[in-house]
């Protein structure tokens, strides 16, 4: 039976090249999270303007299986460009699936060594890239002897553990390690390491609650560094106090009001859930560099409003972010990108 005229306009414009936004908007865990990147990515179109490719976004939920299903619904339908999934767990089950036909952008990362398909490249926030920077930055300012104080979550031993890789890769030291513990006994060891004069630094692999605990506790003659865990914006400006002189790295997005990128971008209000700020800020660079694999142009920096980005070898986009340090309550600049 032939298709009507009708029909077949419709299949056509089922096909339509366009870029599928794949994001977990149908699950209860992290569907708020998906939509902060969801409104940073149409902002992005929207500022794009005529030179913004269509777009569709595919709501997807926690299911790997879901998003398998819907990647091949999406390419079928004519992408030219898949940007997601948004989960580490969606990332793994798509590199390890067949169906990576075309460009295909993930936010968020693989397991280190771990294969991915020649179409797939990687892009998010992962703390661990931070944590790198952060020891290169402490390396570049003299500092060789460290101590690093982190907690049992699975943030915290990620921000440890490539801390430590990348310390120790430079030729840095790492004198001791110390648990976290809001314990007078924990404090007080820390305080009693801190005036061995054994270490030069500290690195806080911590939130901004327990980073503050143990801050006091440090003294001032330690040069300390953190990641943006220790940044809780607005939330966090009258506690910043208690975070004096640490050093840390952040997005210019929530670091650099008037940076050229930043600037161009409307600014949601997400009251004071610093997260979907940065989950925005990420859907914005995430168009960009989408656009730039459309063009096959996979070789430039990107000052992004996440950081200076740039493609590795490994297919993965990474970020060099602003270092900024606590001083007196605020929050001052002590450099862009490193």
């Amino acid at each position: 039976m032939f298709a009507t005229g009708a029909a077949r306009a419709a299949e056509a414009a089922a096909r339509e090249p366009h870029v599928a936004l794949i994001l977990p908007l149908g699950s209860p865990s992290f569907g708020r999270h998906a939509d902060a990147v969801r409104q940073g990515f149409v902002a992005a179109a929207r500022v794009a303007g005529k030179d913004a490719p269509p777009i569709r976004v595919y709501p997807v939920n926690e299911d790997t299986l879901n998003v398998l299903t819907i990647y091949e619904q999406a390419v079928e339908s004519g992408a030219q460009l898949v940007v997601g999934p948004l989960t580490r767990n969606g990332v793994a089950a798509l590199a390890a699936s067949n169906l990576v036909t075309v460009p295909t952008l993930a936010l968020n990362s693989l397991e280190p060594r771990s294969p991915h398909p020649a179409r797939m490249y990687l892009f998010g926030l992962g703390i661990e890239f931070e944590a790198r920077q952060v020891a290169r930055i402490a390396f570049e300012d003299g500092r060789r002897n460290a101590f690093v104080v982190s907690d049992d979550t699975p943030l915290g031993k990620r921000m440890r553990q490539a801390f430590l890789e990348e310390f120790a890769r430079l030729g840095g030291i790492t004198v001791a390690e110390f648990s976290f513990g809001a314990d007078q006994i924990s404090l007080n060891k820390l305080r009693h390491a801190a005036n061995l004069g054994v270490a030069d630094m500290v690195f806080l692999a911590l939130d901004f609650a327990r980073a503050r605990t143990v801050r006091p506790y440090l003294g001032n003659t330690l040069a300390l560094y953190a990641t943006s865990q220790v940044n809780a914006g607005s939330a966090g400006a009258l506690a910043a106090h208690d975070l004096n002189l640490v050093r840390f790295v952040d997005m210019p997005w929530l670091l650099q009001s008037d940076h050229p990128a930043v600037m161009v971008y409307p600014r949601p209000q997400f009251g004071d859930t610093i997260d979907f700020d940065r989950l925005y800020a990420l859907g914005i660079d995430a168009f960009r560099i989408g656009v730039e694999l459309l063009r096959q142009n996979r070789h430039s920096v990107l000052d992004g409003v996440t950081g200076r980005i740039r493609l590795t070898s490994e297919q993965q986009f990474v970020r060099e972010l602003t270092v900024a340090q606590f001083v007196d309550g605020r929050t001052v600049l002590l450099g862009e990108t490193r």
